[in-house]
């Protein structure tokens, strides 16, 4: 582990988009050595939330998405190790008026994402122009685990255990913007289905939860890379209307409605390989058999 955190630092060094081309060849293996099981999951979710599309289509996906993470892993050495001002050359923001008029009128903010290939590097750059505070998951190497933590509380106000929901709360009412994702299977905690890309879906009434309990409203946040390789977009959208509304499956379908509306315009920046579908219904047969 420490020779990969030294090789991460060698890449810092690269030009930008030597780092792009580095990270795509990353992918490429990566892909190549993955192994049946995690392939199939890949293919699966694909097939299921783009049956319209024809399997070269899919398949184009498939390996976009392998190169941007490859990309990703990459990225987190210019998390790590590049400094501000190199960083705030690389990075447009679209949006910062609906944080602005949540702050102004008191309010905190969730920034609602997903499990984009571009997440890491896009709550570092949200770090360059506010105080952020991020929800993590403890990584399974303890030493990566340690590290990364440590990184994080380099830059952001705040990197709370998404097990710690009361300091998360406390944070959101003290006005400091919040990074959140909901988009994974966590099957422990309180789920409805709802629909996310045409599937009913597992999805947490956590988030309302959290909205109701911090007053907050819920902004759209998506992280892009730019298509000319020059940096990055982050967009902001404008806050869920009358969320949460008090019907958890009502509010579980517009989470899953705006992060699946950003899937289909780059569904090749979407993490395929997590196993999103693995809880079923009641009755229903496996999704990853």
């Amino acid at each position: 582990m420490w020779c990969i955190f030294g090789l991460l630092r060698l890449v810092s060094l690269l030009p930008y988009r030597a780092e792009l081309v580095l990270g795509r060849l990353l992918g490429r293996t990566i892909a190549l050595t993955t192994g049946a099981r995690r392939r199939r999951i890949v293919d699966l979710n694909l097939a299921r939330c783009f049956p319209e599309k024809t399997l070269a289509a899919r398949n184009r996906i498939k390996h976009a998405c392998y190169q941007n993470i490859g990309i990703s892993l990459i990225e987190m050495a210019i998390c790590w190790w590049w400094p501000a001002q190199k960083l705030q050359r690389m990075v447009d923001m679209e949006g910062r008026e609906h944080i602005d008029a949540a702050l102004n009128s008191g309010r905190g903010v969730i920034l609602l994402t997903g499990h984009f290939t571009s997440l890491e590097i896009g709550a570092r750059l949200l770090a360059l122009f506010m105080p952020v505070q991020v929800m993590y998951r403890t990584q399974r190497n303890p030493l990566f685990d340690s590290y990364l933590y440590t990184k994080r509380c380099g830059y952001f106000v705040n990197t709370v255990s998404r097990k710690n929901t009361r300091q998360l709360i406390k944070g959101i009412k003290n006005r400091i913007p919040t990074w959140y994702a909901p988009d994974q299977d966590f099957r422990r905690e309180r789920n409805v289905f709802a629909p996310f890309m045409g599937i009913a879906t597992a999805t947490i009434t956590a988030s309302a939860r959290l909205a109701q309990s911090s007053g907050a409203v819920m902004l759209p946040y998506y992280p892009e890379r730019k298509p000319d390789g020059s940096g990055y977009i982050l967009r902001i959208g404008a806050p869920l209307a009358g969320f949460p509304s008090g019907d958890d499956l009502e509010d579980a379908t517009r989470i899953n409605r705006s992060i699946e509306k950003y899937v289909r315009q780059q569904p090749e920046n979407y993490m395929w390989i997590h196993q999103r579908f693995k809880t079923r219904p009641p009755g229903e047969a496996p999704f990853y058999p």
